[in-house]
């Protein structure tokens, strides 16, 4: 379900109107640089195969995307079990306000909802890599930046 443009693994942002967290993880993808597709869930139909994967990506499934306390979720009258993936997947299409947000996703990360800290993990680890050597004692930075990354 990712795509590549030009060589490069490029993110899938689902987001919606109004959307706090959404505008942010935006943001931060503009900001540093990376290449994604924006999907607003209220003006671009989900493809069956699309929500199921989104399923796939995540580690808890249906909990991990799917708002049991949404509006529409709640007149549905029945638990997420009780639903079979195709009744679940046309439940999806039909109210997309079900689903939380951003998602976020590329080949290698899933993420659902905006953390400062996990966004990270959509930088290209060969990125990640420059920055981790980048920082020195040399670096007037050091004793900040420097002495918490070999904490971790």
């Amino acid at each position: 379900m990712s795509c590549k443009l030009g060589g490069m693994i490029m993110i899938l942002l689902y987001t919606s109107p109004g959307c706090a967290s959404c505008r942010k993880a935006k943001q931060w993808l503009k900001e540093n640089g990376m290449n994604f597709v924006e999907k607003n869930i209220f003006t671009t139909l989900l493809r069956e195969n699309e929500i199921k994967y989104l399923l796939q990506r995540s580690d808890n499934g249906t909990e991990d995307i799917i708002s049991t306390r949404s509006k529409a979720f709640q007149e549905l009258h029945c638990s997420l079990e009780d639903l079979s993936i195709a009744e679940l997947v046309e439940f999806i299409q039909h109210n997309p306000s079900v689903l939380k947000r951003p998602i976020i996703v590329n080949e290698n990360s899933f993420l659902v909802g905006y953390d400062d800290d996990e966004i990270t993990a959509f930088v290209p680890s060969h990125l990640r890599a420059l920055s981790d050597q980048a920082c020195s004692v040399k670096c007037p930075n050091y004793n900040v930046c420097g002495r918490l990354r070999k904490e971790e």
